[in-house]
């Protein structure tokens, strides 16, 4: 591993492992972030050894989102999400199953990335949360790869209040597949592992492929363009500027 990189890769006996490994940003979806873990995505793909790919992380948080620091300031244009919906779209059609191993809090993108994969497996501890509209923002592009995972009425609630959810409630709304106590965790990933290598490797990748085979309303397209409009708007502005200031959005109601 190198310590110039946000994303490490490591590859041995057929599987894959790209740990996302910017923990002084909390894991953020930045540029360099984005861009690396497309490139290794793309490398294990090509790798005919590979038989799967694991999408871990180092420090205490999964994913938090996309970088609010290079968000601020900028149209719609210019936006960090230009790149997002290729990234979930690799990994939502990947041939090769995709495992996310979630050890701590996921927001927003972070939901979004793990929700692409074919199996999440949860520790006790993670954390969830569909943060967008506490600022000002809307989780459409993510919406793509959510809502055929969640129960309806259960991403309806929990995308329009923005709460955070334990691990156990994630596993109920149909997010996360696996929740298991914080010390089992890499047991649990081997065991996903020698499960899903057991497959062969072009009816694995026909089956996903007949699985992933259905259509929505929005396509990604449309979900990025609504997405990149409210990172840009004054909604969105003010809502990661209120983040980054650690105080409460000027459209939060001041109690009396």
């Amino acid at each position: 591993m190198t310590s110039d990189r946000v994303v490490q890769v490591a590859v041995s006996r057929g599987v894959a492992t790209l740990t996302l490994d910017s923990p002084d940003n909390r894991n953020a979806l930045s540029r360099a972030l984005r861009g690396q873990l497309r490139d290794a995505l793309a490398d294990a793909l090509a790798d005919d050894a590979v038989r799967v790919i694991v999408l871990d992380h180092t420090g205490r948080v999964f994913c938090s989102g996309m970088d609010l620091a290079e968000a601020a300031g900028g149209g719609a244009q210019d936006q960090g999400v230009r790149e997002f919906p290729d990234l979930l779209e690799s990994i939502w059609t990947s041939p090769k199953p995709v495992v996310a191993v979630v050890r701590g809090p996921a927001r927003a993108g972070g939901v979004g990335l793990l929700a692409a994969c074919d199996v999440v497996v949860a520790a006790e501890s993670a954390t969830f949360a569909f943060s967008e509209v506490r600022l000002g923002l809307v989780p459409a592009v993510i919406s793509a790869v959510v809502l055929p995972r969640m129960v309806p009425h259960v991403a309806h609630r929990l995308m329009l209040t923005g709460k955070v959810f334990d691990a156990v409630a994630a596993a109920d709304g149909g997010l996360v597949d696996l929740v298991v106590p914080d010390a089992d965790v890499d047991a649990e990933l081997r065991a996903q592992v020698i499960e899903l290598t057991a497959g062969a490797p072009t009816a694995l990748a026909e089956t996903k492929r007949l699985l992933r085979a259905r259509t929505t309303d929005l396509g990604f397209d449309d979900l990025l363009e609504l997405s990149a409009r409210f990172f840009a708007s004054d909604e969105g502005q003010e809502g990661i500027a209120s983040f980054r200031e650690k105080r409460p959005a000027r459209w939060v109601p001041v109690a009396d």
